[in-house]
């Protein structure tokens, strides 16, 4: 199939072993290149490691791209991998009373939303990293998983409910929010869908 560019996806260590084989399998079939891309703390490369399931990481990435400096228009789209990856992509290594989050994941995925015309994904605990600047996520209608609720509430985000559980999936604008992995097929589908409506 025809290239059709890119979609980055935003990894750290701890990230989602579902979505890190199943982005993997599906996005190719679509035409899309998969890049990881992260802060490299001025290495020119970093290795990390899937959430632990049965005492065993299954999966590892090396990751040659930095976000720090990095074109968010090179992509067509953006994904936040889910798990415990975006909440380590919020550390600032200084912070300045009353500074917005200065951390260079959280600045890329400002420039990245701002464009506009970039779409960005979250899934399941991803939508942590948006939660790091209100500004990124005040009043966007989204949908997560329900153990950040509080935080994602609490930064100005409309979570969408269905009965007694938030909803599997939500579009709100440039942004598309998935509940958690077991949704994955459906995010996907419905993120390349977005892409190419463009």
């Amino acid at each position: 199939m025809q290239g059709k560019g890119k979609i980055g996806v935003l990894i750290e260590e701890h990230f989602d072993a579902t979505e890190f084989r199943r982005f993997n399998e599906y996005f190719p079939t679509q035409g899309y290149e998969v890049d990881y891309i992260s802060h490299l703390w001025g290495n020119p490369q970093l290795n990390f490691g899937s959430n632990p399931e049965n005492n065993s990481i299954e999966f590892n990435v090396t990751v040659t791209t930095d976000v720090v400096d990095l074109d968010p228009s090179l992509y067509k789209g953006i994904i936040c991998i889910g798990a415990y990856a975006m909440d380590r992509l919020r550390y600032q290594a200084s912070v300045k009373k009353g500074q917005k989050n200065q951390a260079p994941a959280v600045v890329f995925l400002r420039r990245a939303m701002n464009a506009g015309n970039i779409k960005i994904g979250t899934i399941c605990h991803s939508l942590w990293l948006l939660c790091a600047d209100s500004d990124l996520i005040k009043n966007r209608r989204v949908t997560c998983a329900h153990n950040i609720i509080c935080d994602v509430e609490n930064a100005g985000g409309e979570v969408v409910y269905t009965d007694d559980v938030t909803a599997d999936l939500v579009i709100d604008g440039n942004l598309i929010t998935g509940k958690h992995p077991g949704v994955v097929d459906q995010f996907m589908d419905v993120f390349v869908k977005e892409i190419e409506k463009q």
